[in-house]
Order: C-alpha cells, then structure tokens, then sequence
C-alpha cells in the first residue's frame, strides 16, 4: 500500500492559505532539495480543486529550465478530489469525484505513494480520517493572525517528528510520521 506524503507551507500559528506570504523568504537550494527528495519518491499527486488550478496555472507552462520540478508536476498522475470539476483541465489528470475516504483508500492501495500539496479542506478530511502518512510541513517565521489553519478543531493526532531542519532564510522544515 502507498503512503500519503502531505507537504505544506504553514506560518507559525498554523495558517495553510495560499502562500503568497512564502515570496518574501528566498527559496533557495536546499529547500529544492528537500521537496525534491518528497516529490520524488511519489508516483501520483492528490489535489483538491482550488489547488489543482492554482497549480495548473503556475506549472503547466513550465520546463525543465524554467524550474527542476516542473517534470514532476506536469507528468505525474493528477487526482482531484472535487465535487464541482467534471473535466480534466491538465495534462495527466484525473477527477475522482467528491471526498470519499474509500475512494482516497483505494488510490493508496493501488497508486502508490501520493504527493499532496496545500489543499487544506482535503488534508484537514484525510487528517480526520487517519489517511495521511507523513505531513511535511514548511513552517514560515510569521504570524498571519487569522486564516485557515491546517489541523482541524476538536481533532486529536499523535505524530512522531522524524526530521528537523531550519533553513538561513528562517524557514523550519519538519517531518512528521502519522499514527505512531
């Protein structure tokens, strides 16, 4: 069975919108490094719909020389958990319909390893429904106040820190194991 790998860019009281907030810090080469070595052992990427289209329109032009991840991104199955798209828009994609943690089970078991990025309504679903293997999260040294924050109310998780990494810009990196 594949591993759900969720990566986000949080601030540090845990708020997951579109991370526009993230430019201001440089995203330099050893960060590339570490989201490369996530997206990397990925063999599928699982999107909700407003992260598919932002991401559709800032990767599905991209080569290779523009940035070193737009293969991954441009060619690697898509899955889009939506209710409202009913047609693929990008290259490699595919709609599995609205949230069904059966559907989400049955895409680990038969697709591998899964990247997903932002995405908050789907991730705070998964975290809910213990599907989420390994969270990957980018904690940005900022406060926003207010926004969507990643973990959902009343949900109680146990995870295990696996690796810690600060960056010059200020950024943290941590991974966490679900469930242990």
């Amino acid at each position: 069975m594949g591993k759900i790998r969720v990566h986000e860019f949080m601030t540090l009281d845990g708020i997951v919108d579109e991370p526009l907030w993230s430019f201001d810090f440089e995203f330099n080469s050893r960060m590339e490094e570490v989201l490369g070595g996530v997206t990397g052992s990925s063999q599928g990427i699982l999107l909700g719909r407003t992260t598919y289209e932002m991401f559709e329109q800032g990767w599905s032009e991209r080569t290779v020389e523009d940035d070193p991840g737009s293969p991954f991104f441009n060619d690697t199955t898509k899955y889009v958990v939506s209710s409202t798209l009913t047609t693929p828009t990008w290259r490699n994609s595919t709609i599995v319909g609205g949230y069904d943690s059966g559907v989400i089970r049955k895409l680990k078991e038969d697709a591998g390893d899964l990247f997903v990025s932002g995405s908050g309504t789907l991730v705070r679903q998964m975290l809910v429904d213990g599907l989420v293997d390994e969270l990957h999260l980018w904690v940005y040294p900022l406060t926003r106040g207010s926004g969507p924050r990643l973990f959902p109310e009343d949900v109680a998780l146990r995870l295990s820190l696996d690796v810690a990494e600060s960056f010059d810009n200020g950024v943290v990196y941590l991974k966490y194991q679900a469930g242990e």
